[in-house]
């Protein structure tokens, strides 16, 4: 799944173990945002440049001839909306690949013809308003959804464009499932998740965080530091930043203001259920069992039936080499959504380290069958042809 909007940072997922509010977890204090800053002790490095909003989403001369020839031509809404999606695509024109690390602007996504699900969208939503179309950012409520990197489970977000039609009779699906859409993952636009208008400057923010995540995965904290606040200043609401910054400071052994940071995002926003988990950590850690126990309780309440949160247990099993228990913790995702490719192939390493390698090759041919994406099916096919090659010696 092309999932990579924004990120939210997982240390380790807790241990699951009395239902409470989340509201309870957060400050009741009045809290200056400016308080949670922590200038002195990450100086911004001397070459670090941060994009502004008009370079994210600014198009060149190259690109605005693209629009002239190809988008202009008509005015015509369905028809210019799907004549970007073929420009994006098709091999003759800019033919963007996918790289799940590839956060560029508008312009480095255009003529490196790479990039990731944020990036598409930026450029998509610049190429779509110099076309004149009316375009707006929404927000998709996907399902908790988390990739490993490292000691990190990744949280991703997804957002995709709308696109007003002029008239009724432009009222048609491009590439999604409701008015006019554009949307980069497939398997959203199979679903019927809700869906909000969020503002140019949340996705700002969006951007922001996302390359404070990857700096932080390198353990660049000044870096990261520096991308977390501008994405808070871009939107002082976008609480996944906020967490990220709490992260940040929990790693950088400021746990104090890990704690107040930490709450600060509840606070914002009561459901940011990655903010929850880390608290739960950081608590644990302190010695306050009964809190976090309380919190631990609520998460699973929450999560028990998100085969995404049964997926990630499963990955931190491997990641501990419990392979055994990584393949039972698919399993059990499994039943709950036997229709995601990512679980099958999650499960095919499991048993490929474990040495069952008829099990791999036959749980690899279910991931290979439910997979909508080329990139990955030349993937998991080559995977299947090392499996097919080992069974037969």
């Amino acid at each position: 799944m092309k999932r990579f909007v924004f990120i939210s940072l997982i240390l380790v997922m807790p241990v699951i173990i009395s239902c409470q509010s989340t509201s309870e977890y957060g400050t009741s204090l009045a809290i200056a945002p400016s308080s949670l800053y922590l200038d002195n002790a990450f100086p911004k490095p001397a070459n670090l440049i941060i994009q502004t909003e008009q370079e994210i989403f600014m198009i060149d001369d190259a690109m605005k001839s693209m629009v002239k020839a190809n988008l202009n031509i008509t005015h015509n809404t369905k028809k210019k909306a799907k004549s970007l999606l073929s420009q994006i695509f098709a091999k003759d024109n800019m033919a963007i690949n996918y790289a799940s690390n590839a956060n560029l602007t508008a312009r480095e996504a255009y003529h490196s013809h790479v990039a990731n699900c944020m990036s598409l969208t930026i450029m998509a939503y610049a190429l779509a308003k110099e076309a004149n179309l009316d375009v707006d950012f929404q927000q998709v409520d996907v399902p908790e959804y988390w990739i490993r990197n490292g000691q990190y489970n990744l949280l991703t977000g997804h957002v995709n464009l709308l696109i007003k039609p002029s008239d009724k009779l432009n009222r048609n699906i491009i590439y999604g499932n409701d008015n006019i859409q554009i949307d980069f993952d497939p398997y959203v636009t199979r679903q019927t998740f809700s869906k909000r208008i969020i503002e140019k400057n949340t996705v700002l923010a969006m951007f922001y965080n996302n390359k404070g995540g990857q700096a932080l995965v390198k353990e660049q904290f000044n870096i990261a530091y520096q991308y977390f606040r501008a994405a808070v200043e871009a939107d002082d609401k976008f609480s996944p930043a906020w967490g990220n910054l709490a992260v940040l400071y929990r790693l950088t052994n400021n746990l104090e203001l890990a704690e107040k940071t930490y709450r600060y995002t509840i606070t914002i926003d009561p459901k940011n259920l990655t903010a929850l988990t880390n608290l739960a950590i950081l608590l644990r850690n302190q010695h306050n069992d009964v809190e976090a126990e309380g919190i631990e309780n609520m998460l699973f309440n929450y999560r028990k039936k998100n085969p995404y949160y049964y997926a990630v247990l499963a990955d931190e099993a491997f990641y501990k080499q419990d392979f055994s228990k990584s393949v039972k913790l698919y399993k059990r995702a499994i039943r709950l959504n036997n229709k995601i490719h990512e679980l099958y192939y999650g499960m095919a390493k499991a048993y490929y380290q474990m040495n069952r390698l008829s099990d791999a090759k036959r749980a690899m041919k279910k991931a290979l069958s439910l997979n909508m994406n080329k990139s990955t099916e030349y993937q998991y096919i080559a995977k299947l042809n090392f499996l097919k090659a080992e069974v037969t010696n």
